[in-house]
């Protein structure tokens, strides 16, 4: 099977802006913004989807809400607030096959759906 984008960013085959890196996470900046401050926070590991998910699979999603929040820090937005999707599967809007969530700040964003 052949690596998804997502893959190749963190392999270094494909450039990206990245804003935070470790050995578990990679963040960098979407190309196709939706808002003034638009990171993609990916796990290194591949995991295919949210519905993908697995025990083993806890922590690194709770170390990401973590790094997410400390990202935020680091542009700025944190203390004025921010939004964070994960999209799931294609009737859900996931168009990567890759878990990935979205931190969208920078402005005051639209109507509260939830």
């Amino acid at each position: 099977m052949e690596d998804c984008i997502f893959c190749k960013i963190i392999k270094k085959e494909i450039p990206s802006d990245i804003v935070y890196e470790d050995e578990e996470i990679i963040a960098f900046k979407d190309i196709h913004p939706l808002a003034p401050i638009h990171i993609l926070v990916v796990p290194k590991r591949h995991i295919s989807s949210l519905a993908e998910m697995t025990e083993e699979d806890e922590k690194i999603i709770g170390k990401i809400y973590t790094k997410i929040n400390k990202i935020a820090d680091m542009q700025g937005v944190k203390e004025k607030g921010y939004r964070v999707i994960v999209n799931c599967g294609k009737d859900g809007g996931q168009e990567v096959m890759h878990l990935h969530f979205h931190l969208l700040a920078g402005t005051k964003l639209g109507q509260k759906i939830v």
